[in-house]
């Protein structure tokens, strides 16, 4: 794995080889952080089920202003945490040890302008998250919501309060984009 572009581009990162863990190929995140470019510059993004902070880092090498990391795995922490200092991230950054949905239900601070979630494909919760999250909507007005899935694992397009924007294919992986409207 590697940083595609901005900052650290070019550097890579520590991941480690497990049967459950399917980390976002550098194809899949060029073109998810193409379509999302226009929210990542100076934004607050929520990266769900961050493993190793691979599309988080992105993000803060893109322009984000702030990345609240989510993981409920230690040994993903740990790499996640390795990683951060080996770019000398140290700002800008909150790591937080918690299952997303425990996490989304009692987050109490200020909403997010991109949500980005990874959830591991064996478990087939891209939908329940999404549900959790038109439940209890981290997102600002105008901001995005970026969730990846298995093909094999349907995901809808009605969630209110988002909108659904656009779904692409890669291989086994697809990736949906849903938008809350600005009132």
């Amino acid at each position: 794995m590697r940083i595609i572009a901005g900052k650290y581009r070019g550097r890579r990162l520590v991941s480690f080889q497990a049967g459950h863990i399917r980390p976002t190929t550098d194809r899949v995140k060029e073109s998810l952080f193409n379509k999302i470019s226009p929210y990542i510059e100076g934004a607050r993004v929520l990266d769900l089920f961050a493993g190793t902070g691979n599309l988080g880092i992105e993000a803060l090498s893109r322009g984000a202003n702030e990345v609240v990391f989510v993981e409920k795995s230690g040994k993903s922490l740990q790499i996640l945490k390795k990683n951060l200092t080996t770019l000398g991230i140290n700002e800008d950054v909150k790591v937080v040890k918690d299952d997303v949905f425990k996490f989304v239900k009692k987050w109490d601070g200020a909403p997010f302008d991109v949500v980005l979630a990874d959830p591991p494909f064996t478990e087939k919760i891209a939908h329940p998250v999404m549900e959790i999250l038109a439940q209890f909507p981290l997102v600002t007005p105008g901001g995005i919501i970026v969730i990846e899935s298995s093909h094999q694992e349907p995901i809808g397009e009605d969630y209110p309060p988002y909108n659904f924007l656009d779904r692409r294919s890669f291989g086994d992986k697809n990736v949906s984009f849903f938008s809350l409207s600005e009132k």
